[in-house]
């Protein structure tokens, strides 16, 4: 052992590390599972909201369709079309395919790109249908 000290961290954190995509994916996965749970109260919300009286489930609606009702839902539905390619990249992952370092950034690429493609076309589509 050496007696001098060293003015370096003693386990490695983000100021070492560059941000890659992979890991940004891996950090994002676990916001949007966060985000997910706080959705599901939201839905859970209005749930309870249609089964308890037509006065307070027109507020809840009205809430949902203001604008800011709508960015949550947008968030929400995009949080959750991101953790599910997320999870299929990681069950591809599991079964050892797709696993180097070249893929695996590409499909971090992929990931994030289709999330926001997806999210838009069922905006797009469920704004169709009404």
């Amino acid at each position: 052992m050496s007696s001098t000290s060293t003015k370096r961290p003693l386990s490695p954190h983000l100021s070492i590390y560059k941000p890659i995509p992979t890991m940004v994916m891996s950090i994002m996965h676990r916001i949007t599972g966060v985000a997910l749970y706080t959705g599901t109260l939201l839905v859970a919300w209005w749930l309870i909201a249609a089964a308890s009286s037509e006065a307070y489930f027109n507020w809840v609606n009205g809430f949902f369709a203001s604008w800011f009702g709508i960015l949550v839902l947008f968030g929400y539905t995009w949080a959750l079309v991101l953790h599910m390619l997320g999870g299929i990249r990681h069950f591809v992952w599991d079964t050892g395919a797709l696993m180097d370092k070249h893929t695996s950034t590409k499909l971090a690429y992929a990931s994030m790109i289709a999330s926001i493609v997806i999210t838009v076309l069922i905006w797009i589509v469920g704004f169709s249908v009404t």
